[in-house]
């Protein structure tokens, strides 16, 4: 069952949402007070898009089914639990707030979560994310979590000045709504590609590429709100079978322009393992009016 103190708005009229009793059919709901009602999916997600939705492009099932499966095998557990260790010190003790923005299949919050219960800390935790494929996963992996649809260019459905935690995880960041709602004390944690990420792999496969400057633009596009408080790199090696890289290749931007058959089909002649480096760039913001601690 979710935690029941998560800062959710509605996203009619901007009241708090409230976890309500079950609906007849046995699936939770939330509940403002003008009696806007948002009954849980199946699958245990709420869906908060209203009226026209988004023009997001969502990962499709097949995307999502290569991540979860390429995550599953704990290939980026390394990075999952550098993001961990980031994030938990920071949080307070109690009543923290986590908000993992593109929470995707939910890996990346599993770990941070199984983190802060191992040091003690009682977490609330969202999870946002545009692709309904991608959140049915996350809600069977985080059952603890609130998983929402959300477009994130739009005003979040969260309270001001609510939110301990921000994790944005390959995901787009909305600057200025992460900082309406992160607390003054509060971290955003953002990971992103470094130019020489997976390059045998995206040689092969036609992956994007990951230009230069792309860490200098990042903080570009954050400092009207952020500052840097610490950056590190994560590197570490891969080996995977040819059905593992091609998962990885498909579960990411490529998945959009490219079949997995097609994808599979490149890497047919690869040798296995099929070795490639993983590089990524952590960089943990604070709120730029943040007390410097």
């Amino acid at each position: 069952m979710p935690a029941p103190n998560l800062p959710l708005l509605c996203p009619v009229c901007f009241q708090p949402l409230e976890l309500a009793g079950p609906h007849p059919s046995g699936q939770s709901r939330l509940v403002c007070g003008s009696s806007h009602s948002f009954d849980a999916a199946r699958q245990g997600y709420f869906n908060l898009l209203v009226g026209k939705g988004t023009a997001f492009e969502a990962d499709t099932a097949e995307m999502v089914e290569a991540r979860f499966n390429f995550l599953g095998q704990g290939h980026y557990l390394p990075l999952a639990q550098a993001v961990a260790a980031a994030v938990v010190p920071t949080l307070p003790g109690e009543h923290a707030v986590v908000l993992d923005s593109g929470t995707g299949t939910g890996h990346y919050l599993r770990v941070l979560l199984d983190a802060a219960v191992a040091d003690g800390r009682e977490v609330a935790a969202l999870g946002l994310d545009i692709s309904k494929f991608a959140l049915r996963r996350a809600a069977r992996l985080n059952a603890e979590a609130v998983n929402v649809a959300w477009d994130i260019w739009q005003p979040l459905p969260v309270k001001d000045n609510s939110v301990d935690a921000i994790t944005v995880i390959f995901a787009p960041r909305n600057a200025a709504e992460f900082a309406r709602v992160l607390r003054p004390t509060g971290r955003l944690t953002v990971v992103t590609p470094r130019p020489g990420h997976l390059a045998s792999i995206a040689d092969v496969t036609g992956m994007l590429s990951i230009e230069e400057g792309k860490e200098s633009r990042l903080a570009g596009a954050m400092e009207a709100h952020f500052t840097v408080e610490t950056a590190r790199d994560v590197d570490f090696p891969l080996a995977l079978t040819r059905r593992e890289a091609a998962d990885l290749a498909f579960m990411g931007p490529a998945g959009h322009h490219s079949g997995r058959t097609a994808i599979a089909a490149r890497l047919e002649g690869q040798p296995e393992p099929v070795v490639s480096e993983a590089r990524f760039r952590l960089t943990v913001f604070r709120p730029a009016k943040a007390p410097i601690q």
